[in-house]
């Protein structure tokens, strides 16, 4: 079962309708959040709300309601769906999203957007990425807007790799960024070395992974690494919300480390676990 909060009211997704006059289905404005939960709880809310809003702001869109009422109707459709999965069912994945609407003032921006919600039952990434590790495909390439997580993901799903164990990494003129979907970690010597920002999105887990790390005694280096860079790597890792920390084995033909999960990886996919219910909400 799906649910679907649109329009003041929760609906199943075969009910959930958007005019066609929305801008984010005529022009692409839109922008949106992707939440997990851990024991129906979601994480990491207040952080993927605020960058939300950012995210709206930088898009010149007028969010309908403020944090506190989207925080109340992402909880409440959690609830909803809750009280009719059996526990088995597992985690939920909820996608907020603030669309472009109907109107472009050119003073205010988007002045009537809309703020919908869907809710559905969280599909995790099969366990043999986690101890094999994936590959990611090299593209000279960026995201338009690298600061804001818009509803433009035409780049990521054009330039994807055939292989389902595959994802790309935007890598404009050799230096490394991020991932199509996912924020990206080299470990070299023992540290971490990922882009800064707003070269890049800013990642819920990925802030997660650099206090955590930091916290250990492990330094976090922010900068764009290289290609070129790739031989000396000891181990790389993406992050986000579904996929929490996973391993990457392979960047083109190029072999990561031994090209299995290295100790650093492990320790912080473990670290991040023992840790977890603290960004529940």
């Amino acid at each position: 079962m799906k649910l679907c909060y649109m329009d003041g009211r929760f609906v199943s997704e075969d009910e959930a309708r958007l005019p066609v006059s929305d801008l984010l289905i005529q022009r692409g404005i839109g922008v949106f959040e992707t939440i997990s939960t851990h024991r129906r709880r979601p994480l990491m809310l207040t952080p993927h709300l605020e960058r939300l809003l950012m995210g709206a702001k930088r898009s010149y869109i007028l969010p309908p309601f403020d944090i506190n009422e989207m925080r109340d109707i992402v909880r409440d459709g959690i609830n909803r769906l809750s009280a009719d999965l059996p526990d088995a069912q597992g985690e939920l994945l909820v996608k907020a999203y603030i669309s472009g609407g109907d109107v472009f003032d050119r003073a205010k921006g988007f002045t009537k957007p809309r703020f919908f919600v869907t809710y559905d039952c969280l599909d995790l990434p099969p366990s043999e990425f986690y101890e094999n590790g994936i590959r990611l495909e090299p593209v000279d390439d960026r995201r338009d807007d690298p600061a804001t997580k818009t509803v433009d993901y035409r780049k990521a799903y054009a330039l994807s790799p055939q292989d389902e164990h595959a994802e790309i990494l935007y890598c404009p003129g050799g230096e490394i960024t991020e991932s199509g979907h996912s924020s990206f970690f080299l470990v070299m010597n023992g540290g971490l070395i990922t882009a800064p920002l707003p070269l890049v999105l800013k990642g819920t887990t990925r802030q997660a992974v650099i206090d955590l790390a930091r916290g250990a005694g492990i330094t976090v280096e922010e900068r764009c690494h290289l290609l070129s860079e790739l031989p000396q790597a000891d181990e790389a890792f993406i992050t986000g919300s579904v996929k929490k920390i996973l391993p990457v084995s392979r960047i083109g033909t190029q072999i990561i480390g031994d090209g299995r999960p290295g100790p650093v990886t492990r320790f912080l996919s473990k670290l991040y676990l023992e840790h977890i219910e603290e960004w529940l909400e």
